[in-house]
């Protein structure tokens, strides 16, 4: 119907069939038989026919004089939408964990930024997992399996988790040998890592642990803070403690036995088309990740 419309219009604004098959690239054939059904369609005849020259009808007019502004305003709007999805500017909201987005992507917010200044970037931080449609966001990182259908995904990479103590913790607590040891032991539990799963190395034997904690904390490097400072010994991603083992403040606890390993992926929302500007957010988040060595270890069991 809206391209009969648009036929219609064209046809008053040019004064004849052939001229506006012309401007449409269409047959006049196909002109003629869309402008009959149309009337057809409407029950009145829309166009008065001569050798020359068509002219509208009276209600051939009064039709033209109100499509022609509704045609116009869709056009506009469409023109609009369309600049708005290929353009390089304007918002795009990114949901993140505070871990990762202050961990391994740190650097990446400002490298996307200075390379795009036309886009403006807001993140919503937040170790749970917050509802994409109801915020508006374009783009999500999330940690571990994505069941979800209703979102495009994309593997960024893969965050072992470690199990560490400082050396001096250690040395004045019962020796580690086996998960269950840990039962005797101060254990600081930062969410969201609550439950801690291990895979004996040889065997491939599976135990998790759900600790109730001597020290709970929302936010990771507080909680290797008070690691490194000999309060306990600690579960999390290598990515929050490479620099402090790398140092010797804090050492890997269990080495036979190894801790999980989850996959880190960005969602965003299929039911809507991705602006442009959201697109090389992704590409340039993929490409970052595959720079991260952290990221890109070898995986285990998850």
């Amino acid at each position: 119907m809206l391209d009969d419309l648009t036929l219609f219009v064209r046809i008053v604004e040019t004064g004849s069939l052939r001229s506006a098959a012309a401007a449409l690239e269409v047959p006049a054939a196909t002109v003629t038989r869309r402008l009959q059904k149309l009337e057809h369609a409407l029950g009145c005849q829309l166009l008065h026919r001569s050798a020359r020259r068509m002219l509208p009808t009276q209600e051939g007019q009064k039709y033209y004089e109100q499509c022609r502004p509704l045609l116009l305003a869709l056009q506009q709007t469409t023109q609009s939408l369309d600049a708005n999805l290929n353009q390089l500017s304007g918002t795009v909201r990114v949901l993140a964990p505070i871990n990762l987005a202050n961990g391994p992507f740190r650097t990446f917010w400002s490298s996307f930024m200075l390379r795009y200044p036309a886009i403006r970037l807001e993140l919503q931080l937040s170790n749970h997992n917050q509802d994409m449609l109801g915020t508006g966001a374009d783009l999500a990182i999330r940690a571990g399996q994505q069941a979800d259908s209703s979102f495009g995904q994309r593997r960024l990479g893969a965050v072992r988790n470690v199990l560490t103590a400082s050396p001096g913790y250690l040395r004045s607590c019962p020796a580690l040998s086996v998960p269950d040891d840990l039962q005797q032991h101060r254990l600081i539990v930062a969410e969201p890592a609550t439950q801690w799963r291990f895979v004996e190395r040889t065997s491939a034997a599976v135990q998790t642990l759900v600790p109730q904690g001597h020290f709970r904390v929302n936010e990771m490097q507080l909680a290797v803070h008070m690691a490194s400072s000999g309060i306990g010994v600690l579960y999390c991603p290598a990515t929050q403690v490479a620099d402090a083992l790398q140092s010797g403040q804090l050492v890997e606890v269990l080495p036979a036995w190894q801790a999980a390993t989850r996959p880190i992926y960005a969602l965003w929302p299929q039911s809507r088309q991705m602006p442009a500007r959201v697109r090389v957010l992704l590409d340039h988040l993929v490409a970052c990740a595959a720079d991260q060595a952290l990221l890109n270890e070898p995986t285990a069991q998850r």
